[in-house]
């Protein structure tokens, strides 16, 4: 008599068609979890990467330019030979309500200077007003939120009336906070004009304007805050920060 279905199971007959597709599907299914594991392992990896690797190896190449920079300043002052260059850094951004970190600025705002862990004044498409040169107009400079060093992450701290100042070889720049835009298209151009009308000034000034990313780890829209020049100080023998920088 052929035995039962049941009976080739118990005896390890042939088995049937559907334990064979139950199989199958159990082995796809395995496969399919390791590959997921696997994925999620090496989107982990890279979104270490991104926000904090790069922040480290950022941090150390501003650190090092930054230096240089100070190196330069110093050697000037001793009457030596000038190895200054704008594209090298042209000094120092300070604001203390952002960062407790001071940030090089250096020329341009392609990926590949903001990359170095800097800020950078920008070019193009509108090209900033600098400081140094006493003339009237926007010093409008960019920098990354997130990864890359990260220098303008914490941009959204920043309200009216907080100190952004810029220190250069020979002088500290004091500017106020006094216009903020939480979000703007990346495309707004107008926001870095001599006059940025959109931050409620409608006259010629000396202006300064932060733009980075946002919202935090995505580069949809821009983030802007405006200051404007409160005074000028000149650097003295100890480079005696304002009273802004030094807690007085």
């Amino acid at each position: 008599m052929a035995a039962t279905t049941e009976q080739q199971e118990l005896t390890g007959g042939p088995a049937s068609p559907r334990r064979r597709g139950t199989g199958r599907v159990a082995a796809a299914v395995s496969v399919f979890g390791e590959l997921l594991i696997t994925a999620g392992l090496v989107l982990g990896l890279f979104v270490v990467y991104s926000l904090w690797w790069t922040n480290v190896i950022a941090d150390r190449k501003a650190d090092r330019q930054g230096d240089k920079v100070r190196d330069s300043w110093a050697q000037e002052e001793k009457g030596g030979p000038v190895a200054y260059d704008s594209k090298n850094g042209i000094g120092f951004l300070h604001v203390p309500d952002m960062t407790g970190d001071e940030i090089l600025v250096e020329k341009g705002t392609t990926s590949k200077v903001l990359n170095d862990g800097v800020a950078g004044y920008y070019t193009d498409p509108v090209k900033a007003a600098l400081p140094t040169s006493g003339k009237k107009g926007n010093f409008s400079l960019a920098a990354h939120r997130d990864g890359h060093g990260a220098k303008f992450h914490n941009i959204h701290k920043l309200k009216k009336g907080d100190p952004i100042v810029f220190e250069t070889k020979d002088k500290w720049y004091v500017y106020k906070v006094y216009g903020i835009l939480p979000e703007t298209s990346k495309y707004n151009v107008k926001v870095l004009g001599a006059v940025p009308k959109e931050s409620g000034r409608t006259k010629a000034g000396h202006y300064i304007t932060l733009t980075t990313c946002t919202p935090i780890y995505t580069s949809r829209y821009r983030y802007v805050v405006w200051g404007e020049l409160d005074r000028v100080e000149k650097v003295d023998d100890q480079r005696t920060p304002p009273k802004e920088l030094s807690g007085a």
